[in-house]
């Protein structure tokens, strides 16, 4: 594809960016991210510096609409920068996944609420936590949402929040209440520094509370048309990332964080390893040593292939148009997940070959693991439920009297 320009929201012109020269933005600031990785773990939080180069190189632009300044690649091209970015700092590259990922989300709401948020600037970030535990009630302008939040990565580098709930008397068809979208000023919202944790320290996924704070009716979004990718946006928004269901799709993006740490953790193994002497014997002439790494090695490279292979396939269905059936999202959790235990058992085997120096703090082999391991207690990584969900829509599909449920946590 060569650049071109097209024309933003606002008149401006906005230069198309290809996936070569993205990846090769992402592969340019993987040395910052070595540097910074210790600086970040410190400070509980991606580095200021960090969040403005991301900025500069336009890496939170990727799935972004073209309308607001953005590149509307796919998120494929989403998953390879990711990863890339990822084998520098799992902490830095989580934040860039998620403040990235709700360019995506963003572009699905009313064209208002993205004009609220990107119209002055559309290096803008928005950061989210998408459980809906918080209670909305309906008002005479929209609604007046309250809860309190987990996990929201990034929030420190964020000006808008998206946050889960439920509004008071609004049931879907099953007559459980509906969840929504909110979108609000994270002036709207009080951050709680609680981010305490052992890995992914940098992430700064802090949790916040919202009190009775006002949203605007255009600033709401259906988890229902989220999933459908056919939230009002996707009428002026026409690229096909647009169009992306949540959900098992958009997970492929935690699966492109796992393989990106394992493969920064397997390429300093093997420098440690290579040097590495233990009782005055090499250990890299051990068999045991060869094995290790020809075993990681694979089940890292499985673990890309089959994210990889299952989200490229999604992006060329929309490309051309097709139906995204319900149970090809719930596949695509299954094959997101499986890539995650590949990659813990490849980053399991590598830790336990690392001898006694593996448990000091501050190596990067040691930070990496750590970083894995936080990051599969992520609910979209749980491998029962996305093996079941998906084993239950094959028995179905024979004939079996088993309840397939085809919606799955966002």
């Amino acid at each position: 594809m060569s650049k071109a320009e097209v024309r933003t929201a606002t008149g401006t012109a906005q230069a198309v960016i290809t996936r070569a020269e993205i990846l090769a933005r992402a592969t340019s600031l993987v040395p910052s991210l070595r540097a910074r990785a210790e600086e970040s773990e410190r400070l509980r939080r991606a580095p200021d510096e960090t969040v403005a180069e991301m900025k500069r190189l336009g890496l939170f632009r990727i799935v972004q609409p073209a309308r607001y300044g953005g590149f509307e690649l796919g998120w494929d091209v989403f998953c390879e920068a990711i990863q890339i970015l990822a084998a520098g700092c799992g902490s830095q590259a989580w934040v860039h996944r998620v403040l990235g990922d709700h360019a995506q989300l963003l572009s699905g709401f009313p064209d208002q609420a993205q004009a609220d948020v990107w119209g002055e600037d559309p290096d803008t970030l928005t950061c989210a936590a998408f459980a809906p535990v918080g209670r909305a009630r309906r008002t005479a302008s929209g609604f007046v949402i309250s809860g309190r939040y987990a996990f929201a990565s990034g929030i420190d580098h964020a000006q808008w929040v998206v946050c889960g709930g439920t509004i008071d008397g609004d049931t879907s068809a099953g007559g459980k209440p509906a969840p929504h979208f909110f979108l609000l000023p994270k002036l709207d919202v009080t951050v709680i520094d609680d981010w305490h944790v052992n890995g992914l320290e940098g992430s700064g996924s802090k949790s916040f509370e919202v009190s009775d704070a006002a949203v605007p009716a255009h600033r709401v979004l259906s988890f229902a048309a989220a999933v459908a990718g056919n939230g009002p946006g996707t009428m002026l928004n026409k690229a096909p990332i647009a169009r992306l269901p949540r959900g098992g799709y958009t997970t492929c993006a935690f699966a492109a964080l796992a393989v990106g740490m394992a493969q920064g953790m397997l390429a300093d193994w093997l420098d440690y390893t290579a040097a590495r002497r233990s009782g005055g014997i090499a250990v890299a002439q051990r068999e045991s040593t060869h094995v290790t790494a020809g075993q990681a090695s694979a089940e890292i490279e499985a673990a890309e292939a089959l994210y990889l292979a299952t989200i490229r396939n999604a992006m060329r269905r929309l490309e051309h148009g097709e139906a995204m059936p319900p149970h090809e999202a719930v596949r695509a959790r299954r094959n997101v997940a499986c890539s995650c235990q590949l990659v813990t058992g490849a980053a399991m085997k590598l830790y336990a070959a690392m001898g006694g120096h593996a448990v000091y703090r501050g190596n990067p082999i040691e930070r990496q693991f750590r970083n894995i391991l936080a990051g599969m207690q992520h609910v979209a990584l749980n491998w029962e439920q996305s093996a079941g969900a998906y084993g239950a829509y094959l028995l179905h599909s024979h004939g079996a009297e088993v309840r397939f449920v085809s919606s799955l946590p966002l």
